[in-house]
């Protein structure tokens, strides 16, 4: 079991400010991108309900995909629905527009589609979205991922959030919320692993409802050179999604 994680429970916009004598006027400027800024490697995490199958549950979903400056993407991408985990190489087309504006959609080895739509930072660094299928409401974010990592690039501790729901899998579960923040020292955790495409997996402990602390594991992608981590429960029954940072350069 990995060492105890102490927890201390606890659009980018640009304006333009144009003065002159008399009532001071507002302009906002419009964001501007290059479409050739989204290229290679993105990590993302999606969270939120569908009602895709009748009554809304939670969803949770992961991955990773490499968009190559042609309008064409392919990778990987794992969802938790109704407490199991699915995972997919998928392929798909996106386009990406000067006004930060992108769609892309996402096709896996089943042949169903899934639809999306964002905004680009104007760096094109990061993706604020949601899907727009009929029936599913989640949102995301995707964000720059390196080519390759290793364990070098983990941050030596990281802040964290981490919310959402289990459902029982077998006789004597009892579904749960999970919500909680803190800090994690890698080193102290112990757990970590990172591999060549920089997901990670880890264990953590996080307070369940009654206050025990309860272990989990994770497994998530490194993003914005380490500085990040977007990632998700992978236990049965888990819809659970947690974001880390570090303010260490």
């Amino acid at each position: 079991m990995a060492p105890y994680v102490h927890s201390k429970y606890v659009m980018r916009a640009n304006w333009l400010f144009l003065l002159a004598l008399g009532p001071v006027a507002v302009a906002q400027v419009d964001d501007v991108c290059n479409p050739a800024d989204l290229f290679g490697p993105y990590a993302f995490q999606l969270t939120g309900s569908t009602s895709i199958a009748g009554t809304p549950k939670p969803t949770a979903s992961l991955g990773r995909i490499v968009f190559d400056g042609h309008g064409n993407l392919s990778g990987t991408a794992s969802a938790t629905f109704r407490g199991l985990l699915l995972g997919n190489p998928v392929t798909g087309s996106y386009e990406a527009k000067s006004d930060c504006t992108m769609t892309w959609k996402l096709q896996d080895d089943s042949g169903g589609f899934q639809n999306f739509s964002g905004k680009l930072s104007t760096d094109g660094t990061e993706v604020q979205f949601r899907q727009t299928d009929p029936g599913v409401g989640p949102r995301g974010v995707m964000m720059k991922t390196p080519d390759t990592c290793s364990a070098e690039d983990l941050r030596k501790e990281y802040g964290f959030t981490i919310s959402g729901s289990t459902t029982p899998m077998q006789a004597g579960d009892v579904a749960r919320t999970v919500s909680g923040k803190g800090t994690l020292d890698v080193a102290e955790n112990g757990s970590f692993q990172v591999d060549s495409d920089c997901s990670v997996r880890f264990d953590l402990k996080v307070p369940d409802q009654d206050g025990e602390p309860s272990l989990i594991t994770m497994r998530g992608f490194l993003v914005s050179g380490g500085k990040e981590i977007l990632a998700f429960q992978i236990d049965p029954g888990a819809m659970v999604a947690a974001r880390l940072s570090s303010d260490a350069k």
